[in-house]
């Protein structure tokens, strides 16, 4: 069983960029499809981006196209989100979840499809 653990969030302003890193443990997260999602307080958890096992197609938000950025290290068993020209709006706890995948062409954008999640990490964008 995987296990999940974010870094990298923190307090910035509008305009600034983060990069927020997933590193799993228990499993090899090359054979996972990974999502990122946010909650922000009051708010539904929303999807972010998803990606299938091998990374051959990704889903972004609309909201985030352009601006954030999945991407993989898998040597280090590590998922990251690079997140650019952050807006107040994108100021939630960030999630990144893992789902075993034995094909490697499907992605999620449903919490409730995914078994494995981390802690979450806080990113705060002041205006």
């Amino acid at each position: 069983q995987v296990q999940l653990v974010e870094s990298g969030g923190g307090l910035v302003q509008a305009g600034d960029s983060l990069r927020l890193s997933c590193a799993a443990s228990g499993g090899t997260l090359s054979t996972y499809a990974v999502g990122w999602f946010r909650q922000a307080p009051g708010k539904e958890r929303e999807v972010v981006v998803a990606t299938t096992r091998s990374d051959v197609v990704t889903y972004y938000a609309e909201s985030v196209k352009g601006r954030f950025t999945i991407s993989r290290d898998n040597v280090k068993n590590t998922v990251f989100l690079e997140m650019n020209k952050l807006q107040p709006e994108d100021t939630a706890t960030y999630y990144c979840a893992a789902e075993f995948s034995g094909s490697g062409g499907i992605y999620y954008i449903r919490a409730a499809q995914y078994h494995y999640w981390g802690q979450g990490t806080q990113v705060t964008v002041s205006s």
